[in-house]
């Protein structure tokens, strides 16, 4: 009591003095008064802005917050188009797309999966657990695991009950055909894109449009709820070839045949059909099989048909003396001088295979004399020979829209010099691909026009470009004709019950820029049958390594063969009663 008495009258004293309680020195602030408003204002300020990011996110911004919501526990799943069927001309299918899966995973679930499991799922899809894990690495939140699995394989991954993981649709390219067709189907990678031949022509054509549809899923991956479709699939277009599967089975049939019997490097084949303009078949060795890739190769790869150039040699004097013809200044019994079988033109010697004497032009063209060829070129002005290659096509782009044709070379007119004119009156000095040397024969075999090539069904017959009269197309046949008769250089070409012509050509390689002795392409460029011509057909092998290398007794053989076959499958009716083939002992071989 004491105490506290005392401590009222100390109060009352400080009181008496003039001191206020609030006054004292013991709670005096030591702090200025404006930092103490400025903290208000500034807890004040920030109030303002939650309360204005609250209104912004509940009221402004709601649709916002609903789809980060919805991310973490709705899904769009894409709906894969299924790619259209390649088939041949009658329907046969070349190539189509499969059912199969491919394998998502939400990185953040999977990864939480014990590690003997993530080991077992990169085992059952064919990985490495290294490749599995930077697949897992991704920042996003969905990757891509692996295309194109096959069923069994999915169930085994399911059997595995992960959670994370996305089975999806998808579709595998199968070709029924294999190795026989693919240079003509071509294949496509597992994005589904066309890589080679008409899979990536028609690319826009085939591939569809995919759609989506959207899901629920809970907690553990699985999808609960089926939301909606979102954008309907839109399947590609089929695509109906011009290709015969069995002449193409035939063509590819013969040229391995070929490029087996004579140990080349490689070989091709073509087979038109001369009303419509459409290609039949296409056949390359080597080829490879489409449905199994791991081992493919560039030279497999290679659609020697159209990509791959070559100096046909004597296949190309029919055209400089259907020019001559045309133009009057010949005419099929005009008779040349060639003995003593070599001609010296500047400072080059050109020589014949086998010397003659007295040639008519037919007979130049039944023995393939290059001095005759040569006596027949140099009066025709240069200018109307390079109007005569670049109208059959040669040294011309193809239109066909089919991927890697080359133009081939034909050098402009104005710098041709005398040898190089006679020259290219027997097939050097300029280049030619396989096909463009069998569209080229259908100016004979079509009574002097050409038409466009198709490797698509023709359902017009389309018009032709004139560029030889019918006369002198027909002179040309008789002259093709008797190429393969018993005294012509094609005597193998013969094919029984059927009269055919056609034309050999042995062609000298280029290598480090000089004719080789060596290494030659033989080809053979045919029309059957000859009474109603139904197909030109075209062979080529490169590099043949037996004794027999020339176009007559390689290409030749291999033509007749494939001839016989292909006017047999097609129920072409025989036009020849002659059915003993007469081969001379030493049957003549075309210059070179």
């Amino acid at each position: 009591m004491k105490r506290g008495g005392n401590g009222a009258t100390g109060s009352r004293v400080a009181a008496s003095k003039g001191v206020a309680f609030s006054k004292s020195p013991v709670l005096a602030v030591s702090l200025p008064t404006w930092r103490s408003r400025v903290v208000l204002f500034v807890l004040f300020a920030s109030f303002l802005v939650l309360a204005g990011r609250a209104l912004w996110l509940q009221g402004v911004s709601n649709e916002f917050l609903q789809t980060q919501g919805k991310s973490r526990y709705q899904r769009t799943l894409e709906l894969p188009a299924t790619r259209g069927k390649i088939m041949d001309r009658n329907g046969q299918v070349l190539a189509s797309s499969v059912p199969v899966k491919s394998i998502w995973a939400y990185v953040e679930e999977v990864s939480k999966s014990s590690l003997a499991k993530r080991r077992q799922l990169a085992k059952t899809m064919g990985m490495t657990e290294l490749e599995l894990r930077k697949k897992l690495d991704s920042d996003r939140n969905l990757v891509l695991l692996k295309r194109q699995v096959e069923m069994d394989t999915v169930d085994a991954i399911k059997k595995l009950n992960m959670a994370g993981l996305d089975i999806r649709p998808d579709y595998k390219r199968y070709y029924p055909q294999g190795e026989v067709m693919t240079h003509v189907v071509g294949f496509t990678n597992v994005e589904d894109k066309g890589q080679e031949s008409m899979e990536l022509a028609q690319q826009k054509t085939l591939v569809g449009t995919a759609g989506s549809r959207s899901v629920i899923k809970d907690g553990r991956g699985r999808f609960v709820e089926d939301v909606g479709l979102s954008q309907e699939p839109h399947d590609g277009k089929d695509l109906t070839l011009s290709i015969d599967s069995k002449l193409q089975y035939i063509a590819f049939s013969h040229i391995k045949g070929a490029v087996e019997k004579f140990k080349a490097k490689a070989g091709a084949a073509v087979v038109l059909d001369i009303h419509t303009g459409e290609v039949l078949a296409l056949a390359n060795w080597p080829t490879y099989n489409p449905n199994d890739r791991r081992m493919l190769t560039g030279d497999q790869l290679r659609n020697r048909v159209m990509t791959d150039t070559f100096e046909p040699g004597s296949t190309l004097k029919p055209f400089t003396v259907a020019l001559a013809l045309d133009t009057k200044r010949v005419r099929p019994a005009t008779v040349y001088q060639t003995a003593p079988g070599h001609m010296v033109i500047g400072d080059r010697t050109i020589h014949d295979s086998h010397p003659k004497d007295l040639l008519t032009v037919s007979q130049i063209i039944q023995k393939s004399s290059n001095v005759g060829m040569a006596k027949i070129a140099l009066p025709i002005p240069p200018q109307e020979m390079w109007e005569m290659f670049t109208k059959s096509g040669f040294g011309q782009a193809p239109k066909f829209g089919f991927p890697g044709a080359v133009a081939g070379r034909v050098r402009p007119y104005k710098a041709w010099r005398p040898i190089e004119q006679a020259n290219m009156a027997f097939g050097q000095g300029i280049s030619v691909s396989l096909l463009q040397l069998a569209r080229s024969y259908m100016i004979f075999a079509r009574d002097g026009d050409v038409i466009p090539l198709s490797f698509q069904k023709v359902t017009e017959l389309p018009l032709g470009q004139r560029v030889i009269s019918p006369q002198t197309a027909r002179e040309m046949r008789v002259m093709l004709e008797s190429v393969v008769g018993p005294e012509g250089t094609a005597s193998q070409a013969q094919v029984a019950g059927y009269r055919v012509g056609g034309k050999t050509g042995t062609a000298q390689k280029v290598v480090n820029g000089r004719y080789s002795h060596t290494k030659y392409i033989a080809n053979f460029v045919g029309i059957a049958p000859m009474s109603n011509p139904r197909f030109v057909i075209a062979v080529m092998v490169d590099e043949p390594t037996t004794a027999a290398h020339t176009g007559g007794s390689v290409a030749a053989p291999t033509f007749a063969a494939l001839a016989a076959s292909a006017l047999r499958a097609a129920n072409v009716q025989p036009d020849s009663s002659v059915t003993n083939i007469i081969i001379p002992d030493n049957p003549l071989e075309e210059s070179m």
